[in-house]
């Protein structure tokens, strides 16, 4: 039986592709896409490769669906260079059951069973888990059971089957309740907020080769940046620490996968492709793409800063709204 946290991701995740596995079917009761994030991620960096990881969510059609982590998975099926599969059971019984399935040249290679759901806090040791190594076959046959009561995220219909959340559903304290996420109604529902400014005190200028501008640089990618945190943001637990991939939810709908690294964990950047973020703040200051941005820039747009509130522990919203009357 496997217990602690940092063998769960090891054996379970990791070790069979180092045994030449190149597929995992996962059956799991709850998931949220910025797992598969942080395991895509970890698997290229690891191995340099790219893994074909077909996931079925097994409780969506009982509970709620956050719509970020729906659009995330969406975001990940759709893009041909991670390999990702994801579907929802909607049909018959909810399934709780978690199953990992590793196959090797199409035929089941490894799997394992217990109460791990593919989420950050099952591997990552924030919940107590316990998998233990299963019949390979028998659990290609039980995955093989389900294919028929199941849909892809990115199915037209699925809006049909699964009631898809504004806010994370343990916010929602009624069905009238389920309005987006703003500024206002993320204080109402007391979350927690960070303030974080773009402009360098020392210089009162915006950073000239790190923060949005890091990219500004030969050989980089002009769009790439990451987000710098001051030092008492960044030792306090607001947000998750080095590795782990979280959510955030703009004001103006955009969702974005995050994750930290720098110097002590004070950046904060889109793993998966840190240009993304560079390209978002650079639209919506109205400069060109890959530009250079100033001081001046923000300011022209309205403010210099950013608002981060915190719905859960994966779970964020960021407001870069402009001041009313802009």
């Amino acid at each position: 039986m496997i217990s602690d946290s940092h063998e769960l991701r090891e054996k379970i995740l990791l070790e069979p592709v180092s045994m030449g596995a190149d597929k995992l079917r996962i059956i799991t009761g709850y998931s949220a896409h910025t797992m598969a994030s942080w395991h895509i991620t970890e698997i290229a960096k690891r191995f340099d490769r790219v893994v074909n990881i077909d996931l079925t969510v097994g409780m969506c059609a009982r509970d709620m669906l956050f719509r970020p982590v729906h659009e995330g998975f969406k975001a990940l099926t759709q893009d041909s260079r991670y390999k990702f599969t994801c579907k929802y059971i909607t049909e018959g019984s909810p399934v709780h059951t978690k199953i990992y399935l590793w196959e090797k040249d199409g035929v089941p290679f490894r799997a394992f069973t217990g109460s791990a759901n593919y989420t950050q806090p099952a591997f990552f040791g924030r919940h107590r888990e316990a998998m233990s190594e299963c019949d390979s076959g028998e659990a290609a046959e039980y995955i093989d059971s389900l294919a028929g009561d199941s849909m892809l995220c990115t199915d037209d219909g699925i809006k049909d089957k699964i009631i898809i959340a504004e806010r994370p559903p343990r916010l929602i304290r009624a069905k009238s309740d389920n309005k987006k996420i703003s500024p206002v109604s993320a204080k109402k529902l007391g979350a927690k907020s960070v303030t974080v400014s773009f402009i360098v005190k020392r210089t009162g200028e915006t950073a000239t080769r790190s923060g949005i501008n890091w990219g500004q640089r030969e050989g980089r990618e002009h769009n790439q940046m990451y987000i710098s945190l001051p030092t008492e943001i960044a030792k306090s637990d607001f947000f998750p620490g080095k590795g782990i991939h979280f959510s955030v939810m703009t004001d103006d709908g955009q969702a974005f996968i995050l994750s930290r690294g720098q110097d002590s964990d004070k950046g904060m950047s889109t793993p998966l492709n840190n240009s993304l973020l560079g390209r978002y703040f650079r639209k919506r200051l109205g400069v060109p793409d890959g530009a250079y941005v100033r001081r001046e820039d923000f300011e022209r747009y309205g403010r210099t800063d950013i608002t981060f509130y915190k719905l859960d522990d994966e779970q964020y919203f960021m407001d870069f709204s402009q001041p009313e009357g802009r």
